[in-house]
């Protein structure tokens, strides 16, 4: 992490947190996800869902970008480098007096749906979609993030039953134990 300067937390999640940071050669900011969890091996890094879904998924304008992953073998510490996007959706709309004009709101879902069909059609599903892995720019740019909970499009089933947040969670994700597909994102989407 010594190529980068920590401005300071962004946010923090149940497994990670995020900081703010700025690359000391390049000037650019970036958010630095520090997994919570200690890993054993390189191999163990490797084998986690969200590296190898982001890898899988990029680039896409509407995908996140991993820029690199650390891992220090000696502490067991992981830390995922993303490029820096200044707020999620959530972020965005809480304690708004207005609400957000008709063509930023298509824009967003236009945005979202042609993310998730990207990474649908690669073979993953995100689990997961809410405002809080919606990530946005100032300029009207959206991004999805955290694939920590995807699946593979074609994963056997029963797949897990407790994934995605309740508010956001599809009829059959809550119904079914555990048969549920794809199609859950695209309610999860509104």
């Amino acid at each position: 992490m010594q190529k980068y300067r920590i401005l300071g937390k962004k946010g923090e999640g149940t497994f990670s947190e995020v900081l703010k940071a700025q690359d000391i050669e390049t000037k650019r900011f970036v958010a630095i996800k520090c997994m919570k969890r200690l890993f054993k091996s390189k191999e163990q890094v490797n084998r986690l869902r969200e590296i190898q879904a982001v890898r899988r998924l990029q680039p896409h304008p509407n995908i996140v970008q991993l820029i690199e992953v650390m891992f220090d073998r000696s502490t067991g510490r992981l830390a995922l480098v993303f490029e820096y996007m200044e707020m999620n959706l959530y972020e965005l709309i809480k304690g708004r007096r207005q609400y957000l004009g008709e063509e930023q709101i298509m824009s967003f879902m236009y945005q979202l749906l042609k993310g998730l069909d990207h990474a649908h059609r690669t073979g993953l599903f995100h689990r997961d979609v809410k405002p809080e892995n919606l990530l946005v720019n100032e300029d009207g740019t959206l991004k999805v993030a955290d694939f920590g909970s995807c699946k593979g499009v074609y994963s056997r089933q029963p797949l897990t039953e407790y994934v995605s947040t309740r508010w956001y969670r599809a009829p059959e994700c809550l119904l079914t134990d555990g048969y549920y597909t794809y199609k859950m994102d695209l309610w999860s989407a509104g």
